[in-house]
Order: C-alpha cells, then structure tokens, then sequence
C-alpha cells in the first residue's frame, strides 16, 4: 500500500505594518510555491498582490514561484518597500541628533566613556 505524502505549510503576508495574514495547508506533494499561493486565497483576498511580479520566499529566503516545497515549509509573500531603509536611517538619525542615536546612548552609571 503506497500513502501519498501530505505536505504541511504556512502561507503568510502582511497587507499593514504590525497585520499578518496566516494560512495553514495540507497540501499533496509535490507542490510548488505558485500552487501554495493559489490554494492559500490570499492572492483573491488581498488583490494588490501581484503573484507574477510578487517577491516570495521560503522561511525568509528568496524563492521562485516553481520551487519545490518541503514539509513545514512557510512561504511568505513580501510587501514592495515604502520608504529606501537608508534614507530612513538617515531621517531617525537626524531628528535625535547625534547623541540619542549610537552603541552608547544608554550608560551605566558610574560606568567608563565608551563601555
């Protein structure tokens, strides 16, 4: 008697900072990324995905849409950027001037300059 395998996934987005969607599947093997991705219905509940253009990933890992999943896989589907994450540093670091921001903003007392 030959079982079919069942693969166990998680297919993830977060449409807002601090919100995340979570699907969890069972899905027969093989499967790819693509397929996860249509079975999760997230592409019909958040349209603003663009599954042929979507940056996707596997446990935080860049992936393609025909990869091969394994078993507790999480696939997780990127939000394009908003804001270019040096040009935000330099914004935080220019609005708390240079002595809020840094490795040694918060001091013991009574300890050393620079420990």
């Amino acid at each position: 008697m030959v079982s079919e395998s069942l693969l166990h996934l998680s297919v993830v987005y977060a449409p807002k900072a601090r919100e995340l969607a979570e699907v969890k599947l069972l899905l027969k093997e093989p499967c790819t990324v693509l397929q996860a991705l249509q079975q999760s219905g997230l592409l019909s509940r958040f349209p603003e995905i663009d599954h042929a253009h979507a940056l996707v990933g596997v446990w935080g890992r860049r992936a393609k849409l025909d990869q091969s999943l394994r078993d507790r896989d999480r696939v997780e589907i990127y939000r394009p950027l908003r804001v270019d994450p040096k040009v935000a540093r330099r914004e935080r670091f220019a609005r708390q001037g240079s002595r809020g921001a840094g490795l040694f903003v918060n001091k013991r007392a009574g300890s050393k300059a620079g420990y």
